[in-house]
């Protein structure tokens, strides 16, 4: 199947009146070394690193056939958004870097300007994206890892006060996701501006066109009426500016799957939990939204878990391997699962 071809089987698989309801993906990287991480000085490292991804992905296609598209990815960690902001970065050495906070305090988020979408730590992420574009063109390119402005907010102001301000203070942590939101919008309009609408969601690695994709994380530490009243607002004014919007989420979410559910635009969602609660997962979000849960990739793919997957629900199955016979054997189990 050629990419064009692909793409467009991504895009049924999404409508959920469609009959395309189960994508397959292989992680295989057949002589792929480790990733550096991801912190400023390593610039040049992590080009390299992500060319040699590539190459590898396209040598695995022809090995696996799956439904992942190969791409560049431009990765970073969760502290860009919040590093333009002001804030200092931590990189211990042996894990990815994050942002520490810059505010403590209500009265400070008045002061906080909107950076631009050039941002040094943003302009960053551009220019590693124009130098893997520069080496293949016509390949998609990853999102950067996106936070939603709630889950930004939190990082730019001291947790044990930002949860005491949404009970004491909530204009003031209204304020700043708005100010994230702003910031968000200009560096999203910028990027699909220059590279195009088409692209690899930042987590987990699907195909989109059009739309944007984000993580909710927070949403595990709040209720769920402060989430319709800190979250709810900005995902529903980003998914319609975008066209769609697909929701990554690792928090302890229950409590919030319902609200996931009424968000409008909704594409796809991915929460990361355990087995017993992505079996209600499935049920839940069938009628809703495709779902790729990390559940599925651990271990071969078997009857056993693919039998709480409701026939009706749209789903992304996935497994890694670790050589080409392997990645066939996976990929014939996972088509196998669905029947």
């Amino acid at each position: 199947m050629t990419y064009a071809l692909l793409k467009d089987k991504w895009m049924r698989f999404f409508d959920m009146r469609s009959d395309v309801k189960t994508m397959i993906q292989v992680y295989y990287t057949p002589g792929l070394g480790p990733r550096p991480w991801p912190y400023a000085e390593h610039e040049e490292e992590r080009v390299r690193w992500a060319l040699e991804r590539y190459e590898s992905m396209l040598r695995a296609r022809e090995v696996a056939e799956d439904d992942q598209i190969p791409f560049l990815s431009p990765y970073t960690g969760t502290e860009i958004f919040a590093q333009s902001f002001g804030c200092p970065v931590y990189c211990s050495g042996t894990n990815m870097p994050f942002a520490l906070p810059k505010i403590h305090a209500a009265e400070e988020v008045r002061s906080l300007r909107v950076p631009s979408a050039f941002a040094p730590p943003l302009e960053r992420v551009f220019r590693i994206a124009r130098r893997l574009r520069g080496r293949y063109p016509e390949a998609l390119l990853q999102l950067p890892d996106i936070q939603s402005p709630f889950d930004i907010a939190a990082l730019i102001w001291e947790k044990g006060s930002f949860y005491a301000a949404c009970i004491d203070e909530p204009e003031a942590v209204l304020d700043l996701c708005r100010k994230v939101e702003t910031l968000l919008v200009k560096f999203l309009d910028a990027w699909f501006r220059e590279f195009g609408t088409e692209y690899i969601a930042h987590y987990p690695d699907f195909f989109a066109r059009g739309g944007l994709t984000l993580s909710e994380d927070e949403a595990g530490a709040i209720s769920p009426a402060m989430f319709n009243e800190f979250c709810m607002p900005a995902l529903q004014r980003l998914s319609a500016r975008y066209g769609g919007i697909c929701v990554h989420c690792c928090a302890n979410s229950e409590r919030q799957w319902d609200n996931f559910a009424r968000i409008p635009g909704l594409r796809l969602i991915n929460l990361n939990r355990p087995e017993e609660s992505l079996k209600e997962a499935y049920v839940r979000f069938a009628p809703v939204a495709a779902q790729m849960h990390a559940w599925c990739g651990d271990g071969d793919p078997s009857p056993a878990w693919a039998g709480h997957i409701p026939r009706d629900a749209h789903v992304v199955l996935f497994a890694s391997a670790s050589s080409d016979e392997e990645a066939r054997r996976k990929r014939d189990a996972l088509a196998g699962a669905r029947g």
